[in-house]
């Protein structure tokens, strides 16, 4: 998935953290909350301004970011 276009990294929003389409909600957040148990669809509930592509642009994200941490430090 290409997700360039939906997570967002500004040095003025969240101290760079990587947001969700520029929104306050970081990736970081988001993982937390698939993590603690939450499912897509209270996910959803919770935050109506995400969508279902937004779920999985983080997911891609993070996979992305650990293929690149396991592949520097092999």
């Amino acid at each position: 998935m290409e997700y360039s276009k939906i997570i967002t990294i500004d040095p003025g929003k969240r101290s760079g953290k990587p947001c969700i389409r520029g929104l306050r909600i970081t990736v970081y957040d988001l993982l937390e909350y698939l993590a603690s148990g939450m499912s897509e669809s209270d996910i959803l509930r919770d935050f109506p301004e995400l969508t279902t592509e937004d779920i999985r642009a983080c997911l891609a994200f993070a996979a992305d970011r650990e293929r690149r941490l396991m592949g520097t430090s092999a």
